[in-house]
């Protein structure tokens, strides 16, 4: 059989991808527990700091009634001796205002600030930033921070003056479906890798929104938040990486999250993180080529190779669909072995030696953290198809949206109990 160069380069980008990319995260995040984890004290005991500069908390909030008090009720146990908490109700159509008005009375740390119109969740952050009192920010989206949280954050700011903003260690807590158990595997075998990798060779392509801190003097140089973004978080990550600061991942500040549980809920929630990281990635190319900008490259060139990777699995499919039209026949591809058997068969094992590895990283922050291995071997089938079609759907939305202001909408958050 006569294969073109085209169609070996097509074969070899669509199937070597997924395995480049899983070694490149698990030497990351071994190098990450040798260098860094290992001699740590438990997320639960954290010790004792030299100070505790205060602390301001910004919990942005957009029709939250169902949520609200629950995440304020969690932040007042934190363990921290000085911290307030300053809840943005960022013009909400449901009774979150009435709710935070009655919380605000129950628990002297909280303040309100309150916005007649919604303007999104970068406007929302801005205000509570300049009502925010103190220069540690820490940032609590819609979850229950762990009690400790705060005081891993304040310790790697001292740690290192470089840190400009530090991603925390989101936990599933919805796994009544098949979709939230999945997604308990993915946020140890996928998410927290890539943060432990990408730590250690050098730039955060993103930090976790829903629980994260940050310098105030990192922000004001960034430009605070956009309100032209619709993913915040990524955002201000790389804006705040390309004027000279570091970003952090500190895995001892957990925080237990909700996530959609259904298929439509899990698409629009992983669109609109693909729309968003595109769109942030091409805006930050030009300065790419200017110091410090340069320290985003990796990141970049992987961004670029997996929206390649995704429109070229598109044209597999295409193919394979049409049986045998054009690149059909890669299917039948000895060189590369008996797709999709052999093949597939590698891959599922690739996965479920990295889901190993993540999952003994995290399992000091997460009982029965083993036991998500049977859904992780899933993963492909489901995420690896879901990556793909949100990043060929999200680039041409991202590069005709240039210039529209980023709001937000109440997200699902799974079946609640």
């Amino acid at each position: 059989m006569n294969v073109s160069g085209f169609e070996l380069a097509l074969a070899a980008l669509c199937f070597g991808y997924p395995y480049v990319m899983s070694w490149y995260w698990i030497i990351g995040g071994v190098l990450f527990q040798v260098l860094r984890e290992r001699r740590e004290p438990p997320f639960d005991r954290p010790p004792a700091l030299a100070e505790y500069p205060p602390v301001s908390v910004l919990v942005p909030c957009y029709n939250e009634s169902h949520q609200v008090d629950e995440t304020i009720a969690a932040l007042d146990r934190v363990a921290y001796p000085d911290f307030e908490i300053v809840a943005i109700d960022d013009g909400s159509s449901d009774d979150t205002a009435r709710r935070l008005a009655t919380l605000a009375t129950r628990y002297p740390r909280l303040r309100v600030v309150r916005m007649a119109r919604n303007g999104g969740k970068s406007v929302a952050l801005n205000y509570g930033a300049l009502a925010a009192r103190h220069e540690l920010l820490a940032i609590d989206g819609d979850t229950l921070l762990d009690p400790h949280a705060i005081t891993w954050f304040v310790r790697r700011f001292q740690n290192d003056p470089r840190i400009g903003g530090i991603t925390g260690n989101p936990r599933i807590r919805n796994r009544t479906s098949v979709i939230g158990r999945l997604q308990v595997g993915e946020f140890s075998s996928i998410v927290g890798l890539i943060k432990r990798a990408q730590s250690v060779y050098g730039s955060l392509f993103t930090a976790s929104g829903s629980v994260c801190a940050y310098r105030k003097g990192a922000l004001h140089d960034a430009g605070w938040w956009s309100p032209r973004t619709i993913t915040d978080d990524v955002d201000i990550s790389w804006r705040l990486q390309m004027c000279g600061w570091r970003m952090a991942f500190e895995p001892k500040a957990l925080a237990w999250i909700l996530t959609p549980e259904t298929l439509r809920g899990l698409w629009r929630q992983r669109l609109r993180w693909s729309e968003g990281g595109s769109d942030v990635a091409l805006r930050a190319f030009p300065s790419l080529f200017r110091a410090p900008g340069f320290r985003m490259w990796p990141v970049w060139l992987n961004w670029a190779v997996s929206i390649a990777w995704a429109y070229a699995m598109l044209v597999m499919l295409i193919a394979w669909w049409v049986g045998g039209f054009q690149f059909g026949h890669l299917f039948e591809l000895r060189g590369f072995g008996f797709f999709p058997g052999q093949a597939g068969m590698l891959l599922a094992v690739h996965y479920l030696l990295q889901a190993v590895v993540a999952a003994s990283l995290d399992r000091r922050y997460e009982h029965g953290i083993m036991r998500t291995l049977f859904w992780v071997v899933w993963y492909p089938l489901v995420f690896w198809l879901l990556q793909a079609t949100t990043a060929v759907v999200g680039l041409p939305r991202a590069i005709f949206r240039r210039g529209r202001r980023g709001v937000w909408t109440s997200p699902d958050r799974g079946f609640r109990t």
